[in-house]
């Protein structure tokens, strides 16, 4: 309820009336004049209500008379009614009805009570009342009010004193409110002017308002009081203390800075008093020194000692001054702040240093003022540094609380048992149960700081950014207290940490202000002529501030982070210096930023590690600082004031808690280093700077890098895919070991540290490139510590600039040169693990730019496409297998992946391919064949033609190499493939070549030089073929045996294929620069082949015989490629002779087939004879109109005729629409060039005839060569042509004969027959021979025999269609078969060469072993075969007059002659059996011939030849072998009675026709055969022939039909008969006599066997004769021979006792037909005639 509602005013007049009442009752007896003022009151009062309606105002214009009897009822003394007095007047004052005057009487009443002592706290109640509820009191008034409470603050009595103390506070302060509130009123209006600044008279206050007044005059005194001197306004002070004074003064100064700052007045008397004041009080302080204690302390005088209330009051002034009025008093807080910072001096006695630490503190949370100072101080040029200097001494303050032996307790007493100095550590040793806490398991988790020693527990002492002061606030404390140990330093510690953090947010606020603001500029486009002038002058004062604070916090912060032993207060500090290092990086301060860059590495790593990038550093900082007094702060000490501490280097014993156990990766410290948990810290704050505050680390990254680079590796992080680190385990010496506590860390460390590189795509460009760039030097470190020796080399740098690469892809051309350029510097280390993972990093590299979606797309963007490829080649240069095999399957991938969208990369990427070198081991090129084997089967369509050649040379290049034969023979098939390709796509491929052709054409043109391609003035898709061919050839002379099989089939596959799509023109280049160039160097190899044995084709592979030579395998090689090109010359005939030079190309063919024929190895002779025969088959082009199915004649598939032959009715029209005729048609048009074709004709024919003939010389050269004989000379033959050889040699001439028949000579006859002769006389070589001879049982010929009688075959037919003219060659082929029949008994003889004879008639069997090297044939079968041929050929052609001219039958007899002889001596029995039967032929064609032309003595000299014949036969000089069966006898036998019948049929008959001797001779021999039965001298040798009956009885009776048939002509014959017979019945009468005699002899002894044969002979004999004189007629029998007959008949009875059963056989035919004698006698026979 308010004091001045109706309710409010009623209850007041009813209390007053209360009031008045109890007073008079009170003063009733004592004091009536106030009994009665009371009562007057009472009526006054009821006066007042009831004429006022403002009772209020009434009352308070009537306040004096109101308040006189309470006054009154003061002035008696007596307690009670004082009491009762004063809260009546209080109440008056409460309702403000208390006017000027009346308030000054209850003031003099108060000072009345006062003086006595009365009612002190009531007095100073209702002083409190009156100046708080109202303003009337002033002047004079109000300073009696004031001096009145004052006094009651210096009573005895504390209750009282305290209250005053209070009292006077608020009526202090109650003042300047009232100023305040004066001023607010006034502020609307005009102020007065200002008084003139010179105004130094401190009594001119007649400008101030009232109560502006008052509160001067009253704050003028109190500065007096403070002083010791008399006041001017408080009238009436006795006594005052300093201490009260200056609270007052800082009240004043600290509540109401404005009434200061508004009044001039009021600032002079800051300037003019306050500052005097506090500078005069402070100087004990400064001069006192702790030890020398100035005097006894209980001098009540102002002493030299310090005093702490005043000391700390001043201090609180002085702080309230720089805070509030630091503008108006620039010097004098020069001053104070210099005082400020020495009384942190060490010589001060603590509390001084705690009261003034505690001031430092409430300066450091007040960036904006710290700023003032450095603008005000540190940046005018003769002015104190403040700034700086205040951060040194707090840098100082704690390095000398770590020094000053009593500024800590030693570690010792303090530090629990187990030095357990963090809570982290306490945790850890009872996780790990070793015990730590030792016997007492007392443990303390207190934070503090240890170092060297000296442990200083941290205390909480303010919050963040708030300076809560303790000791500042000792108001009540006389005496100094003691201060806590850590007090100190925990202030200094949180003041430190609260300017690091002022400032830098103070300065990181502005900056990002302004950088908005410059955004928005941007933005709008102002022109820059409107920027603040003041700018530039910010960024100095920054600058200035940091460049002034930075040495003295980073050696208090590296200190304090070297001895906390707490983790909060690490994490502390290192923000600190992260904050700095950050906000130096974006002032471009590159000193400072490096330098508290280093401070948090050098935390990072364990104690003393050898890291020099740091130290190196700490080195450049101190000549980097400015000059001057400074330049101390700065060395690598970072000495201050005169202390040197070492600080950089962590001090090892501090008691931290160790979580890993390392490989340092630095060559100085051996064995392990250890990391603390601090480190780790250090490590992840490393990270964070480097995560978030990336771009202004610039230069510094290095040392960030290096560091974490270290940390890494102690850590054991090995890179993974990508770059990412992960935890891996160590490869050699100790093993790495992590606590549990870093194992559960490991995995953050390693995704912050992949974060921190992620984010180096928000850089901008040129951080980038710092980054870079340090990773770059890091890596060369690297490298460079791992060359020589085989420690595992650190991969951090290498792993980091790859995951730097693949977050940067949007912008990777910035980065990639330097980026792949050191790559590929560190892909050639030696140091395998190393490369390996710069291959890694290469590879993933360009396969992340080839797959990230640029804009524009690559495909439009093909710089950078070959930028990125790039590297990709230059891998190439590495020798290392490993990198290549890296390099080669990135290849692998990027095919997989991109291979469609290549173009332009596609010649860098077949480079890196066909980059392979034989020393590169299998494994390499096995991947790169992969890579070709995908290109050649995916990407042939989508690559740009002129790549198509590089195709072609990449893959040739694997067909050469010799590392893994499977790729060489692979790669032969992809050549297959590419040349499919070429032939499917040729008209596009085609069109694009040309295109490109022109303008390469153009180029060429411009730079003046000729256009540089192979096979230049080819067409361009022919130069593809050609291409194509010549890496073909290349492999054809490959050393690899299989490798040219394959290259070879290859090659003339494709050309048969896909040459009809080569233009006209090219087939010359193939000719020439392919093909002969080709056989030239096969030729030359094969020649030159070595023939040692090989022994296996490497690992388990057995060689054939036949390959196990090289020479054998160049054999191989040879013959593929002369098949090749002879095939090629028949398909491709007819284009081939369009070309100028086919005849000298033929030549040139004949010559290589010549050479190949006669090469010394058995497969190349045989395979140049197979390609002459194909060459042969070509068929020579005629007209159209003489040939009707060319096709068919020359037995080539249709498809392999070249189309463009001419369309004609007898030519098939072959596919119009095929390529090759486009093609053709295309090259017509452009070049318009001739009609293909000249109209075929003689001229061409008569061109053939002349390769014919250059064929026949040829074959002659050929054949004569390989069949003349060894000279003699020689010990052992060096070659003797195999039969196959021959055979096909042989073989040949049919089909060449065919072709040069019109012009066959007997020259050339001559010729073939020589050739013939030696092919057949070659022997076999004994290996061989099992395979080619026939057993000898079989009757065969071989193939080379078959095919010189087929050759001859062919001539004789040839002849005997042929014209007269040439059957003048009949008897020379008779004369060459005859030469073959006499093989029979006389094989031929090959020069001197030793051959054994398989067949050896008498003992039918081969001896293999036998020692000669050759064997001759068995040439019976042969022999008897030309024998056949004869016969067949003398049946055709016995009438002609060559034949009869040249006496051929004659040579015939003559030949047969021979075989006929020998008869059982011939080496084959069926050879003279043939031979009889043949000559029985020829003689039955032959003898009628002869006897046709008897008068012309052609036939003279045959018949004596004949007659020989006859007798060496059937009388043969050879004896049968013994074990002729009997049936086999008689066959024999049989043939002779054969011959003996011809005689009898063909040639007695006609003997008018035949010279008499012949005749004469041939009854002798009838004559002989007749009694040649019976041996004449029975020798041993001849007691084996067996009898041969029916021949004698054939002879006998033909000797007996013409002798005595007819009237013999001649008695001489007739006589011959009969003498012959009486010769043989004497003998047989002989014979028989002497048998039986010796039988009679021999008793039971039977007779010698010998013996008993020939009486069985002579039996037989007898019986012979018997039944040829029987059949002859009688009158032709002499009589005497009857005679002659008969009287053998007692001798033969007698023979029949003989024991023998065979004689008794014999006996009984040869006395059966003496019957016909037995008969009655007719006449006396006489004479033996009856």
């Amino acid at each position: 309820m308010s004091t001045s509602s109706p309710e409010a005013v009623k209850k007041l007049l009813e209390n007053m009336q209360t009031d008045l009442r109890s007073l008079s009752m009170e003063c009733k007896k004592k004091f009536p004049p106030v009994k009665e003022a009371a009562e007057s009151g009472i009526v006054k009062i009821k006066t007042i209500a009831a004429r006022n309606t403002d009772i209020l105002a009434a009352l308070k214009e009537n306040s004096s008379e109101v308040v006189q009897p309470f006054l009154m009822g003061c002035g008696t003394k007596e307690p009670k009614i004082t009491q009762l007095c004063l809260a009546a007047i209080q109440r008056l004052m409460t309702h403000e009805v208390v006017s000027e005057a009346a308030a000054g009487n209850i003031i003099n009443m108060l000072w009345q009570l006062m003086e006595n002592g009365l009612e002190e706290l009531k007095l100073l109640q209702t002083v409190l009342v009156l100046l708080t509820t109202n303003t009337v009191v002033h002047d004079e008034v109000l300073s009696k009010a004031i001096v009145l409470c004052f006094r009651l603050h210096f009573t005895k009595d504390t209750i009282t004193n305290n209250t005053a103390a209070a009292t006077v506070r608020q009526v202090v302060t109650v003042v300047f409110e009232r100023m305040v509130a004066e001023d607010d009123r006034f502020k609307g209006m005009a102020d007065e002017p200002p008084p003139v600044q010179g105004n130094s008279n401190r009594r001119s206050v007649s400008t101030l308002r009232p109560s502006a007044k008052d509160a001067y005059m009253l704050f003028q005194d109190l500065c007096q009081l403070v002083n010791a001197d008399a006041p001017y306004w408080l009238v009436g002070m006795t006594e005052m203390t300093r201490t009260f004074g200056l609270e007052l003064l800082e009240s004043v100064l600290n509540d109401f800075p404005g009434v200061f700052l508004q009044h001039q007045e009021f600032s002079f008397l800051l300037k003019e008093r306050v500052c005097p004041l506090v500078i005069k009080l402070f100087s004990p302080n400064i001069k006192f020194r702790q030890g020398s204690s100035g005097g006894s302390s209980a001098s009540p005088a102002p002493v030299e000692k310090p005093y702490f209330p005043i000391c700390m009051r001043l201090l609180r002034v002085v702080s309230v001054l720089i805070k509030h009025f630091y503008s108006l008093l620039v010097t004098e807080c020069e001053i104070f702040l210099s005082l400020l910072v020495k009384f942190l001096d060490g010589e001060k006695p603590q509390w001084l240093r705690a009261v003034a630490v505690e001031s430092v503190h409430r300066l450091c949370v007040q960036p904006h003022l710290l700023r003032s100072f450095c603008q005000s101080y540190d940046m005018k040029q003769h002015s104190t540094k403040v700034f700086r200097d205040i951060v040194n001494a707090l840098g100082s303050f704690i390095q000398s609380l770590f020094i000053v032996p009593n500024a800590g307790n030693p570690a010792s007493t303090n530090t629990p048992v187990g030095q357990c100095g963090s809570g982290s550590a306490a945790q850890t040793a009872a996780q790990s149960g070793q015990g730590l806490a030792g016997a007492s398991g007392v443990l303390t988790t207190q934070a503090a700081f240890e170092y060297r020693g000296t442990w200083i527990p941290l205390m909480t002492v303010s919050v963040q950014g708030s300076a809560k002061a303790t000791y500042l606030e000792m108001l009540d404390k006389v005496e100094p207290p003691s201060i806590p140990e850590g007090y100190a330093m925990s202030v200094a510690f949180s003041a430190l940490l609260d300017l690091v953090r002022g400032i830098t947010s103070m300065i990181e606020k502005e900056l990002a202000k302004e950088e908005e603001e410059a955004a928005t500029r941007d933005g709008s486009e102002a022109p820059a002529s409107q920027e603040n002038p003041q700018e530039p002058l910010a960024h100095q004062v920054w600058e200035e501030m940091v460049n002034a604070c930075w040495c003295g916090l980073l050696a208090a912060l590296s200190l304090l982070l070297d001895a906390s032993t707490d983790e909060t207060a690490t994490e502390n500090i290192l923000k600190a210096e992260l904050t700095m290092a950050t906000l130096c990086g974006r002032l471009a301060l590159v000193t400072p930023r490096d330098a508290f860059i280093t401070a948090i590495c050098k935390a990072s790593l364990p104690p003393h590690y050898a890291l020099t990038v740091l130290s190196s550093h700490a080195g450049n900082l101190s000549n980097k600082s400015e000059p001057g007094p400074s330049r101390s702060l700065c060395t690598l000490a970072y000495s201050i004031q005169g202390q040197s501490v070492q600080i950089i280097s962590p001090s090892s014993e501090s008691h931290q808690q160790v979580v890993a156990v390392g490989q340092p990766l630095t060559v100085q410290p051996q064995g392990t280093v250890v990391l603390t948990a601090k480190n780790i810290q250090c490590m992840r704050t490393l990270l964070n700077l480097a995560h978030c505050h990336g771009a202004v680390l610039g230069t510094s990254w290095q040392l960030v890098l290096a560091t974490l680079q270290h940390l890494v590796w102690i850590l054991g992080l090995k890179p993974g895919v990508g770059g990412v680190l992960k935890p891996g385990r160590a490869v050699e010496g100790p093993s790495t070991v992590l606590t549990t506590a870093v194992m559960t860390d490991l995995p953050v460390i390693s995704n912050i540290l992949s974060r921190l590189f992620e984010s180096s795509q928000y850089l901008d460009d040129v951080s980038l490139h710092h980054l870079i760039n340090a990773l770059c030097s890091l890596s060369m470190e690297a490298m460079e510590m791992a060359f020589g020796n085989n420690k595992e080399p650190s991969l951090f740098a290498v792993a980091k600039l790859l995951e730097t690469g693949l977050v940067n892809m949007d912008r990777i051309e910035i980065l990639w040169r330097p980026l792949t350029a050191h790559l590929l510097e560190v892909c050639q280390h030696p140091n395998a693990r190393m490369r390996e993972w710069g291959a890694e990093a290469v590879t993933s590299l360009i396969k992340a730019g080839l797959s990230y979606k640029h804009e524009p797309p690559l495909s439009q963007n093909q710089r950078l496409q070959l930028l990125l490829l790039n590297p990709l080649k230059e891998l190439s240069n590495v020798l290392h297998a490993d990198i290549r095999q890296k390099q080669l399957e990135c290849v692998l991938q990027i095919l997989q992946s991109q291979g469609d969208s290549l173009g332009p990369g596609w010649p860098l990427v077949l480079g890196v391919i066909g980059a392979i070198r034989n020393d590169q081991g299998e494994s390499l090129i096995r991947t790169a064949f992969q890579c070709l084997q995908l290109v050649v089967t995916d990407f042939l369509p989508t690559m740009p033609c002129t790549c198509l050649q590089i195709v072609v040379d990449v893959a040739g290049s694997f067909g050469l190499q010799n590392q893994e034969l499977n790729i060489s023979l692979t790669s032969i098939g992809l050549l297959w493939n590419i040349s499919d390709y070429f032939f499917q796509r040729g008209e596009t491929i085609t069109d694009e070549l040309e295109r490109e052709e022109v303008m390469l054409e153009k180029q060429a043109k411009e730079k003046g030089e000729p256009l540089n391609r192979p096979f230049h003035p080819a067409p361009p898709f022919d130069c593809l073929w050609l291409c194509l061919y010549a890496k073909l050839g290349e492999m054809c002379v490959d050393p690899r045996p299989a490798v040219r099989k394959s290259a070879g089939q290859t090659l003339f596959s494709t050309i048969a294929a896909h040459g009809t799509l080569l233009q006209q023109p090219t087939w010359h280049i193939v000719v020439w620069k392919v093909l002969f160039h080709l056989l030239d160097r096969v030729r030359k190899s094969s020649t030159s082949a070595d023939k040692e044995k090989i022994e296996s084709g490497g690992g388990n592979i057995l060689i054939h015989h036949s390959r196990d030579t090289a020479e054998k395998q160049w054999a191989e090689t040879w013959v593929l490629t002369l098949a090749g090109v002879a095939r090629i010359f028949n398909t491709r005939r007819y284009p081939l002779q369009q070309l100028g030079d086919f005849f000298k190309a033929w030549e040139v063919l004949l010559d290589h087939i010549q050479s190949a024929a006669l090469s010394k190895n058995n497969e190349v002779s045989l395979a140049a004879l197979k390609s002459f025969q194909e060459i042969l088959q070509i068929v020579t082009p005629v007209k159209d109109t003489e040939k009707p199915e060319p096709l068919a004649a020359m037995c080539v598939p249709p498809v392999l005729v070249d189309p463009l032959a001419i369309p004609g009715p007898g030519r098939p029209l072959l596919r119009s629409d095929s390529l090759a005729e486009r093609l053709a048609q295309r090259y017509m048009n452009s070049a318009q060039a001739q009609p293909p074709l000249p109209p075929p004709g003689g001229a061409e024919e008569l061109d053939d005839s002349a390769l014919w003939w250059s064929a026949w010389n040829t074959w002659y050269r050929t054949g004569t060569e390989c069949t003349r004989p060894p000279p003699p000379g020689a010990d052992k033959p060096s070659f003797i042509p195999s039969q196959p050889f021959l055979t096909a040699l042989v073989q040949i001439f049919p089909a060449l004969y065919q072709h040069v028949k019109s012009g066959f000579s007997m020259e050339d006859l001559r010729k073939l027959g020589v050739i013939l002769h030696g092919a057949v006389s070659v022997p076999i070589s004994s290996d061989a021979s099992p395979f080619i001879l026939p057993s000898y049982t079989e009757a065969v010929l071989t193939s080379l025999q078959e095919a010189v009688l087929t050759a001859l075959d062919v001539l004789q037919k040839a002849i005997c269609v042929g014209p007269e003219t040439l059957q003048v060659m009949y008897p020379a082929i008779f004369e060459q078969l005859l030469l073959f029949v006499e093989f029979s008994c006389k094989p031929p003889q090959y020069g001197k060469v030793e051959t054994k004879h398989v067949a050896n008639a008498k003992y039918n069997q081969i001896q293999l072993f036998a020692p000669a090297e050759w064997v001759a044939l068995n040439y019976v079968p042969f022999a008897e075969r030309s024998l056949e041929v004869v016969v067949d050929l003398y049946h055709k052609t016995a009438c002609h007059k060559a034949v009869i001219n040249e006496k051929v039958l004659q040579n015939i007899i003559k030949t047969l002659r021979m075989p006929l002889g020998l008869k059982y001596a011939c080496p084959a029995e069926s050879t003279w059996k043939l031979a009889v039967s043949s000559l029985l032929k020829v003689l039955s064609i032959g003898l009628p011939v002869a006897r046709q032309h008897a008068s012309s003595g052609k036939f003279d000299t045959m018949w004596p030849e004949l007659a020989g014949a006859f007798e060496d036969f059937l009388f043969t000089k050879s004896t049968p072998p013994d074990n002729l069966s009997i049936q086999e006898f008689q066959k024999n036998e049989a043939v002779d009675v054969e011959v003996v019948q011809l005689i009898s049929t063909e040639i007695l008959p006609f003997a008018n026709f035949i010279p008499k001797d012949f005749v004469a001779q041939i009854m002798a021999m009838l004559n002989r055969g007749s009694i040649h039965s019976q041996s004449s001298s029975f020798t041993e040798a001849e007691i084996d022939i067996r009898m041969r009956e029916d021949f004698s009885k054939v002879c006998f009776e033909t000797l007996l039909q013409f002798s005595f048939s007819n009237k013999v002509s001649t008695p001489q014959e007739g006589y011959i008969s009969r003498m012959a017979l009486s010769v043989l019945l004497q003998r047989a009468q002989d014979v028989l006599r002497r048998y039986v005699d010796d039988e009679r002899l021999s008793g039971r002894c039977p007779l010698p066997r010998q013996q008993v044969t020939e009486i069985i002979f002579v039996l037989k004999a007898v019986s012979t004769l018997m039944d040829s004189l029987k059949k002859t007629q009688p009158e032709n029998v002499d009589g005497n021979t009857w005679a002659q007959v008969i009287a053998l008949y007692p001798t033969l009875v007698e023979c029949i006792t003989c024991s023998s059963s065979e004689v008794s056989s014999a006996l009984k035919e040869a006395l059966g037909p003496f019957k016909d004698f037995m008969q009655p006698p007719v006449s006396k026979v006489q004479n033996g005639e009856s």
